[in-house]
């Protein structure tokens, strides 16, 4: 007899749903074998937190609706954090989640999981009934898809057991994923007054964020004709990568030049980015005179970061088009602006961090104790020459995070997977795994740091069972350093809650199954390329004694805001 579970796993599927993650408990195995029946794949991981973030990074890399299977109550509260992450990046995920029955006032799993999901800033569905049940499910995905939101779809276990009804099947016979909205483009008026900014702009600069990574082409064009530079925040980083107007990220990941060339703009315009303290450095990216414009299909984000001067309310892609035939079709002034021979020269000699000369100089070292440490430029510089191209690049939170984020080039938009929305550190393997996951053609690469690594080091297991190729590099300096680093100003701090004993990260990778090597000189970096040589079906843990940089530049950002 053929359930709601099973309708639900069905529908899902003919839905198109990409990929779901998980760990199964009585209440949502039904549901996730209806799914596997159906074709969608599964993967099993060894956390909740780690299927959530998985089902994020997934769905940001491979552009289609991500899912996450979890139990009823503690499964959902253990996937918290993950969720919340994908929630405040607007990426499209289902969590199934398994609900104790509404009578079971008792039962141990009994909770508020719509209050838990709402707190998260998550929206919360359920499937409420057998007949409602394929409305309800099509409700919940199209939520995730079409309006970019992360939905917990409660299950309770009573009706996920009933019988579906036989019409319901029936439906699914022609059930087909609804068509996507067209997005709205900005208006004439607003168009009008954007084109007659960038005409006035002798120095105009374009900052492209999350809502705006499927209108490179556009944003390109348009910047070509405005005679505008290009820059992203950090989430669309290699949007425009190989235009030689690229400054890189924007904000606290500059490099000196790209932060200096963007403080000069004297016309800033944002598409679908927030223009946030993290990519305008506090505000201090833009100068006094600097006109802001923001482009956003969201009329609450115009203006709610800082001031602007002009809010458009439109698609990015179709907005940028608009505003070039605007131009195009009024005469723009044919001067190059911003795009003059000399900057593009600037920027192919010293805006990517990897071409920028050490200041301070090389940090590497012997350390008090007599250890040598090697200088997490150093080791981020080596990385980037000797990997291949086409890589994607996941990156963990706390004070190494600038590192791989600066000088590890990535291939375009869909190579850099930075799940920084909740600043939880912890996240990081297991959206490389989520990453590597969706994108199999190219080699999966995690700058993580020993703190981070630890909190989630349940999930190398998982990559080990899928025999991922994943390059887990560690900047592991003992401690949580940014902790470290802020408070240790003060001498009389007692910093022991944020500095551990060595751990031997090597040793517990290759507990895990998977390969591991500790590198405290570029020269060990050699394992690197041997393991590459090898076309590896298993990951490589790289313990890197990096020394201490005293506090990384980003770090002062992060804190200012405290």
């Amino acid at each position: 007899m053929a359930t709601v579970a099973d309708l639900v796993g069905r529908a899902l599927a003919r839905l198109g749903a990409g990929h779901c993650f998980g760990v199964v408990g009585s209440g949502n195995f039904a549901v996730t074998a209806a799914l596997r029946s159906a074709g969608v794949p599964f993967t099993a991981t060894r956390h909740e937190g780690g299927a959530a973030t998985m089902a994020d990074a997934f769905s940001r890399m491979s552009g289609t609706v991500g899912l996450v299977s979890v139990h009823q109550g503690c499964g959902l509260t253990n996937a918290a954090t993950g969720i919340g992450e994908a929630a405040k990046s607007r990426t499209p995920v289902i969590v199934l989640a398994a609900e104790a029955s509404a009578a079971a006032v008792g039962s141990n799993f009994s909770m508020d999981q719509d209050g838990l999901a709402r707190s998260v800033t998550a929206d919360a569905h359920r499937v409420h009934s057998p007949e409602s049940a394929l409305a309800d499910v099509v409700r919940a995905f199209r939520a995730a898809r079409d309006e970019r939101r992360t939905v917990v779809l409660n299950l309770p276990i009573d009706v996920q057991a009933k019988p579906a009804p036989p019409e319901a099947f029936a439906a699914l016979e022609t059930l087909t994923p609804p068509l996507p909205p067209v997005q709205p483009c900005a208006d004439e008026d607003a168009v009008a007054a954007l084109a007659a900014l960038i005409s006035s702009s002798e120095r105009p600069v374009f900052v492209a964020g999350r809502g705006a990574r499927h209108a490179g082409h556009e944003l390109r064009a348009l910047a070509s004709a405005s005679g505008a530079l290009l820059a992203t925040s950090a989430v669309a980083k290699g949007l425009f990568r190989g235009d030689p107007y690229d400054l890189g990220i924007s904000g606290g990941f500059s490099s000196p030049l790209a932060a200096e060339l963007i403080s000069e703009a004297d016309l800033i315009i944002g598409f679908g980015c927030a223009l946030n303290m993290w990519t305008m450095r506090h505000g201090r990216l833009i100068g006094d005179a600097t006109r802001v414009v923001q482009v956003d299909l969201d009329p609450a984000a115009l203006g709610a970061r800082r001031p602007i001067d002009l809010g458009v309310l439109g698609d990015s892609a179709s907005t940028a088009t608009a505003v070039l035939d605007a131009l195009t079709r009024f005469g723009a002034d044919p001067s190059p602006r911003y795009r003059t021979p000399e900057i593009a020269a600037r920027i192919a000699a010293s805006a990517r961090w990897a071409d920028a000369p050490l200041d301070p100089p090389d940090l590497s070292g012997t350390s008090a104790d007599g250890e040598q440490l090697i200088d997490p430029r150093v080791l981020s510089r080596e990385l980037n020459a000797m990997l291949p191209a086409e890589r994607i690049v996941s990156v963990d939170s706390g004070n190494f995070m600038g590192y791989p984020s600066a000088y590890l080039d990535v291939p375009d938009e869909h190579g850099f997977c930075f799940t920084q929305a909740f600043q939880s550190i912890g996240l990081g393997l297991a959206t490389a795994i989520g990453a590597a996951v969706a994108r199999p053609d190219r080699l999966p690469v995690l700058g993580t740091g020993d703190g981070g690594f630890l909190m989630g080091v349940a999930e190398l297991e998982t990559a080990v069972r899928l025999g991922l190729p994943l390059l887990v590099v560690v900047y592991d300096d003992d401690a949580y350093g940014a902790e470290v680093h802020h408070f240790g100003t003060d001498e009389t701090v007692d910093l022991g809650t944020v500095t551990f004993p060595h751990a031997d990260i090597a040793s517990i990778a290759r507990g895990f199954g998977a390969e591991g090597v500790t590198v405290r000189r570029p020269s060990d970096l050699v394992a690197v390329r041997e393991w590459l040589d090898r076309d590896p079906s298993r990951p490589l843990v790289l313990d890197a004694r990096i020394a201490s940089d005293g506090g990384a530049w980003w770090l002062a950002e992060a804190f200012r805001g405290h």
